[in-house]
């Protein structure tokens, strides 16, 4: 199975081109074991590159512990690279179906290259119920949230097609960080897991995150999590609408544009190609 190494400001992940080669059987089982750093390729997880009845192309993703995501924005990013320089679509902007609906993705090009690439997200969700959150209120913003052991976050929720958990705090420390983003991703008011958000507000104009990955763990950048700091920031009045969000990996320019839309501009960047053996099976 062929495949392409890319990444949006570290956050990375194999590609697949199911438009030359067929679909990988079991992907979901194939995931995790291609991402292991250790024992695989390595990367946060594994994303399908299809053919669409309804744009240019389809992206699926799959995280690193194997489940199936809705959307990913520096993903997507990736994926607009590959099919606009292979030539599966020579249109700009181009459009790729993603399980948030089809997205709109205007590159900028030189020399042939893709350097970066503007996504219109679409408008974020902030019905509770589709988020979905048990929190309450709709919007949930500086909604309390209780851990096991007593703890009391103030969160604000956001779907961006995938559900985020945006926390404002100072603490960005790896102590405090690695311990409660795994209990936030697996807490009971989040019924489909949830993506988590560290902000520190460094001005109206910039913030500082860390993000915890639904499946995936800690990552270098997350691109819908980036949009829905943007979202909670203006919700919360700590934010401009137009944000640098800076990230592990690098940075990402977000609005929330009058539209309603939320849009994001960032890299994507080819690492190598390779080819994974075909008696290297997933394990079941």
């Amino acid at each position: 199975m062929k495949f392409v190494k890319m990444h949006g400001i570290g956050n990375d992940y194999i590609f697949v081109d199911c438009f030359e080669q067929s679909l990988p059987e079991a992907p979901e089982l194939l995931a995790p074991r291609i991402s292991d750093r250790h024992f695989g390729i390595g990367g946060d997880g594994l994303i399908l590159i299809l053919p669409s009845e309804v744009a240019d192309a389809r992206m699926r993703i799959f995280n690193a512990d194997g489940s199936e995501a809705e959307m990913c924005g520096n993903g997507v990013r990736c994926v607009a690279k590959y099919v606009f320089e292979r030539g599966l679509s020579r249109r700009n902007p181009l459009t790729i179906e993603t399980g948030r609906g089809i997205l709109r993705l205007q590159l900028n090009v030189q020399e042939g290259r893709v350097t970066d690439v503007t996504v219109d997200m679409g408008e974020p969700i902030l019905d509770a119920a589709r988020i979905p959150t048990t929190l309450p209120g709709n919007p949930v913003v500086e909604a309390p949230l209780i851990l096991d052991d007593g703890t009391c976050l103030n969160v604000t929720c956001v779907s961006m097609g995938n559900p985020h958990c945006v926390i404002f705090t100072e603490d960005l420390t790896d102590q405090t960080f690695r311990r409660l983003g795994p209990i936030i991703e697996k807490h009971s008011a989040f019924p489909q897991r949830v993506n988590v958000e560290f902000v520190r507000v460094c001005s109206p104009q910039r913030v500082d995150v860390r993000v915890w990955e639904r499946g995936s763990g800690e990552t270098l950048a997350c691109g819908t999590g980036a949009c829905a700091v943007c979202v909670a920031g203006v919700l919360t009045e700590r934010t401009q609408r137009k944000l640098t969000v800076h990230l592990p990996g690098g940075e990402l320019l977000i609005e929330w544009a009058p539209s309603g839309s939320v849009l994001m501009t960032g890299p994507a960047t080819t690492v190598f190609t390779g080819e994974w053996p075909a008696d290297i099976e997933p394990t079941r």
